[in-house]
């Protein structure tokens, strides 16, 4: 069954490759990301992050994190944001590379800038190196681990009320991995550093024009969470302990800001509306979604909710005529062209599926899980004429995306397809170690090495893999 576009995480090894094997895996290891395939509720395993992907999600959450972390100094290329497939409120830096953002951030927020305030008060934490202490206190393994238990204090703050997700049925559905359980007091920033992520926040807010009414908003209902038992308070909370006084004095400074009663762009609320209501279709139940956007509401949003719910419910025809009416309203979308591909790959019409990912392709040409999407497709065809063309999209997705299983998993197929059995082995090696399954990525890598020219690019990629030792988790 092909998997959606809301899919779980891995991580590719690119070269320079030792240097990539390096940060593939500790991804891979801080994760311990699912295989590609199929449609399940999240469920708890210990140490464990439920990472998803979604191109329209991530390339929002970058357009609101770019001209903040322009502002912060911080070089975009440095952070990853990271989606958690988690409906709680919560967001956290681990360190100066990644940025993890549940779903139920951009779930809970009515407008663009709730969740940039979020972003901009997390870019304090990197920008004032504020986890310095716990780099200096844990080896990067131990590092890795904390993350597992950040999220885990966050779900049983939450009290599984946030709960399972449901996840990767057609369409975009989400591939997860499950949510490890770790000690509340790692969430725990110092107060001083708090407060002083809340003023930088503030201060790249001010630098890039834009109100902090949003990020007040947020952080208000943390304040009035304090009066109560944290039994029933926000992860965020929490994370992030918010006294009433410390919000007052923020409130003070955002409100003179000249930018305060600024609205955020029309173009950028219905972005974000978009997505909102596509993240509630695919984590929701169908009757949960027509709550929230009854038939009389005919706004785009719904359209789109509504075209979600009938990629996974209804056959792939009535599925694409739905996202056909939301194209002839927004033909320059390409994130409807991807959901009418999808439906059609999902409905067991990859041949038909080819054209709408050819055309998501050609509205964002270095989108990488496009590409991944447009390959599979064709792989999935069954054609040995389109064999060829489906390794270089593959590949080339890969290159510019290098968080995809199943781009490997689909390359490791055309390859096989093709004769080209060492390579086939070397792309199944390298998904395995996108999976965290090393030991299995060693086999293969093993296999492919013996059937590989010595010294060329394959072979020194399989020889990574090979010499690679996962680090040793303290405990």
């Amino acid at each position: 069954m092909a998997q959606s576009p809301l899919s779980q995480t891995s991580s590719p090894i690119k070269r320079s490759f030792g240097k990539a094997v390096s940060r593939f895996v500790s991804v891979a290891a801080a994760a311990a990301l699912l295989s590609t395939s199929v449609i399940a509720p999240a469920t708890a395993q210990r140490g464990k992050l439920p990472l998803v992907r979604d191109a329209e999600t991530e390339d929002l959450l970058r357009d609101y994190a770019k001209p903040i972390f322009a502002a912060a100094g911080v070089p975009s290329a440095q952070v990853d944001i990271i989606l958690v497939n988690d409906k709680g409120f919560n967001a956290f830096v681990p360190d100066a590379r990644r940025m993890f953002i549940n779903l139920g951030v951009i779930l809970d927020a009515e407008t663009p800038g709730e969740v940039i305030g979020v972003i901009a008060h997390e870019t304090g934490h990197i920008a004032g190196n504020h986890l310095a202490r716990l780099r200096q206190a844990a080896s990067q393994a131990q590092i890795i681990a904390v993350i597992g238990a950040i999220l885990g204090a966050g779900a049983i703050a939450a009290g599984a009320s946030s709960g399972s997700v449901d996840v990767s049925r057609g369409g975009a559905g989400l591939a997860t991995a499950g949510a490890g359980f770790g000690k509340r007091s790692l969430l725990s920033y110092q107060r001083s550093e708090e407060a002083s992520a809340d003023r930088a926040a503030l201060t790249y807010l001010e630098k890039t024009g834009q109100s902090a009414k949003g990020m007040l908003k947020t952080f208000s209902r943390f304040a009035d969470q304090a009066l109560f038992s944290s039994r029933y308070a926000d992860p965020y909370a929490l994370s992030h302990p918010l006294p009433r006084e410390r919000y007052n004095a923020l409130e003070e400074v955002a409100k003179k800001s000249r930018y305060f009663d600024k609205s955020d762009p029309p173009s950028l609320q219905l972005r974000h509306d978009l997505v909102r209501a596509k993240l509630l279709a695919y984590t929701s139940h169908p009757s949960t979604v027509e709550r929230a956007y009854p038939r009389s509401d005919k706004s785009l949003p719904a359209q789109y909710a509504r075209a979600v719910v009938a990629s996974q419910t209804k056959s792939g025809d009535r599925a694409a005529k739905a996202v056909d009416d939301l194209i002839r309203q927004m033909p320059n979308n390409p994130y409807f062209y991807e959901l009418k591909g999808q439906s059609l790959l999902e409905s067991g019409k990859p041949r038909a599926a080819i054209d709408p990912f050819r055309k998501a392709v050609a509205l964002r040409p270095n989108e990488g899980q496009f590409l991944v999407w447009l390959g599979f497709a064709m792989v999935a065809s069954n054609d040995a004429s389109l064999l060829p063309e489906a390794e270089r999209i593959l590949k080339a997705g890969l290159q510019i995306d290098a968080n995809s299983q199943i781009g490997f998993s689909q390359l490791a197929i055309a390859l096989a397809r093709q004769g080209k059995t060492p390579e086939a082995d070397l792309a199944t090696a390298q998904g395995l170690m996108a999976r965290g399954d090393f030991q299995g990525a060693k086999r293969y890598a093993s296999r492919a090495q013996k059937n590989l020219k010595s010294g060329t690019r394959p072979w020194l990629q399989a020889d990574d893999i090979l010499s690679y030792k996962p680090p040793k988790l303290s405990r």
